[in-house]
C-alpha cells in the first residue's frame, strides 16, 4: 500500500447531510484517511474502497425487517441552562450552525440509500474492509443481518422526555473485554442522542457490547465474526474535541491499513 493513505467511503442522502458529511471527512482526516463521499445520486467509484463508514440520517425501511411503518412521536430537543447556552456560542458554534442549515434527516425514509448502503455493506464484509455504523448506520448493520429495529423508543423515556442533543449528555456503559471499551479506552463514558428508533433483536453474530445507562437501549454493537464491523448509536463526528471519541476513526483507518497491506 505504500505511503497512500487508506480510501474510506461515507455514505450519506442526496439533499441535506452536509454536516455530518464535513465533520465525519474531518474526523477520518484528522485520523490519517481520505473521506469519499457516496449518495444515491453521486456514487463514486467504490471498487478501491478500504473502509467503509455507514453514516446517520433517514430511518431504514421497515418492510426490511419484516414491519410496518409507524407514526411515531415528535422527538423533543433538550432544554439546556445559560450555562449550557453559553458553551454552545463559545466551543460549538460550527456544529450547531451547519447542523441547523444542513440537517441530516432531509426525509423518513430514503429507499435508493438502503439499497446502496445494503450493497456497500456487503461488499465491503466480503472483502473483509472494515465498517463503521453511526447511528443509521449502525441500524442498517443489524438490518443486513436479519436483525429488527424499534421504530421508535419514546416508549423507553416515562419519567423524562426524549431528547436530541449534540452535546455528550447521555451515559452509556461498554462491555470490558469489548473492541468499543479497548478503542474508547473506558467502560463508561458519556456520548450524544440524535435519534429516535434503536436496536430491538440483534441479527446473527451481532454482539451488543453498549447500553444507555438507565433505559439499557443498546447503544453499540460488534459482529463477532469480523476484526471490524462495529456501530454506534451516537454520533462522534460530533464529538471529535474528545479524543476518545476520535480514536473511532483512527482505528478504522488503522485496521483499512492493515487489511489492504494483507490484500
Amino acid at each position: 500500500m505504500g505511503k497512500r493513505k487508506p480510501i474510506i467511503g461515507v455514505t450519506g442522502p442526496d439533499e441535506g447531510g452536509g454536516a455530518a458529511w464535513f465533520f465525519t471527512a474531518l474526523s477520518v482526516r484528522l485520523a490519517g484517511g481520505k473521506p469519499v463521499r457516496i449518495t444515491p445520486g453521486n456514487n463514486a467509484k467504490t471498487d478501491h474502497l478500504d473502509g467503509l463508514i455507514l453514516g446517520g440520517g433517514a430511518d431504514v425501511e421497515p418492510e426490511k425487517y419484516g414491519q410496518e411503518r409507524q407514526e411515531k412521536s415528535v422527538l423533543i430537543k433538550d432544554k439546556r441552562t445559560v450555562f449550557e447556552w453559553l458553551l454552545s456560542i463559545l466551543f460549538f458554534p460550527v456544529y450547531w450552525i451547519a447542523r441547523y442549515f444542513r440537517a441530516t434527516k432531509s426525509a423518513p425514509i430514503d429507499l435508493e440509500r438502503d439499497k446502496l448502503e445494503l450493497s456497500l455493506l456487503e461488499k465491503a464484509i466480503e472483502s473483509g474492509k472494515p465498517v463503521l455504523g453511526i447511528c443509521r448506520g449502525m441500524q442498517l448493520m443489524n438490518v443486513h443481518f436479519s436483525g429488527n429495529l424499534h421504530q421508535d423508543i419514546s416508549g423507553y423515556y416515562t419519567e423524562e422526555p426524549q431528547v436530541a442533543t449534540i452535546f455528550p449528555k447521555k451515559r452509556i456503559t461498554l462491555e470490558k473485554g469489548s473492541c468499543l471499551e479497548r478503542i474508547l479506552g473506558t467502560n463508561i463514558c458519556n456520548v450524544n442522542a440524535l435519534h429516535n428508533q434503536a436496536i430491538n433483536s440483534p441479527g446473527e453474530g451481532i454482539k451488543p457490547v453498549a447500553r444507555e445507562l438507565h433505559s439499557e437501549i443498546i447503544q453499540g454493537i460488534e459482529h463477532t465474526g469480523y476484526d471490524f464491523v462495529i456501530g454506534v448509536q451516537w454520533h462522534p463526528e460530533y464529538l471529535i474535541q474528545i479524543s476518545r471519541q476520535r480514536n473511532l476513526f483512527k482505528e478504522l483507518v488503522k485496521t483499512a491499513k492493515k487489511v489492504t497491506r494483507e490484500q
